[in-house]
């Protein structure tokens, strides 16, 4: 079975206990107005372009069969609209201006780059971790995977926002050891204001995660002027004191790092960006 990966980050230390390997796995059903990794949003391979990288080659003009890559006044223009995502661009640009955010995997393939850090899960009580995008939307891919690697010992970790069918969640409940459990806002006004949909199946699946009593830890973005109230923390606290089986809370702060990834995905900044007004 195949999967749509679109990074594999080694050596994370904030992802679950000790030294892990953290696979992105594309594909999100929000669109939280702070998200710093937008080129997990879709489910498809997509071209990013970087124009500030662009040393002006020419090899991308010659070489896409669509004609994607033109000059206006002098710059470098993508035009998206009419591209394949064949990638023929992005293999021939050495400068790093075209990249390809998404690879197509086996999950043998997955499962091989996660057991090149072996010797780190060992030493240091660390494993594997399957984020995103929303992991559980590749669910079948994501539990073959998951299942390579319990057979070799690996403790497994995945990282949820919650907004998925809980059939997604059955499916790899007997192979999970951890969830970090992404609560963005506990007012479904909120939630949807700054996510794009209403939190009910996100807290009703919680709910049944925790009767399940794998081990939970939820993990809050804490954003000025969004989720950081008296009164949601508030909302949030009385949640997790109803979930009695929740291991750990921690509020994650909120960083920009991700606003350069929208243009170059020809996407517009979110309308509202966390924390201009002071």
């Amino acid at each position: 079975m195949n999967g749509v990966i679109f990074d594999i980050q080694r050596f994370s230390i904030d992802d679950g206990p000790g030294i892990r390997t953290t696979v992105f796995l594309k594909g999100c059903s929000l669109r939280c107005l702070w998200c710093h990794n937008p080129e997990g949003l879709q489910t498809y391979p997509e071209i990013m372009f970087f124009p500030q990288k662009c040393i002006g080659c020419g090899k991308c003009f010659l070489i896409c069969p669509q004609k994607c890559h033109t000059t206006e006044n002098g710059n470098h223009v993508f035009l998206r609209e009419d591209c394949l995502r064949c990638g023929k661009c992005a293999e021939a640009c050495y400068s790093g201006a075209l990249t390809v955010s998404g690879k197509i995997m086996a999950a043998q393939e997955v499962a091989a780059e996660i057991e090149k850090d072996e010797m780190f899960y060992e030493n240091s009580g660390g494993g594997v971790t399957f984020s995103g995008g929303e992991p559980l939307l590749q669910a079948e891919f994501l539990r073959e995977v998951m299942v390579i690697c319990k057979n070799r010992g690996y403790h497994c970790a995945v990282e949820t926002a919650g907004n998925v069918a809980w059939s997604e969640y059955e499916k790899i409940i007997p192979y999970t050891d951890l969830f970090l459990y992404d609560i963005k806002a506990v007012d479904e006004a909120l939630h949807r204001e700054a996510t794009g949909t209403g939190n009910r199946r996100i807290i009703e699946n919680l709910r049944k995660l925790a009767q399940e009593k794998p081990e939970i830890w939820v993990r809050t973005p804490e954003i000025p002027g969004v989720n950081d109230t008296l009164e949601e923390k508030e909302k949030l606290s009385a949640l997790l004191k109803e979930l009695k089986t929740v291991n750990n809370h921690v509020y994650l702060p909120y960083h920009r790092l991700g606003e350069s990834k929208y243009e170059s995905l020809g996407l517009p900044l979110p309308v509202i960006i966390p924390g201009d007004n002071g």
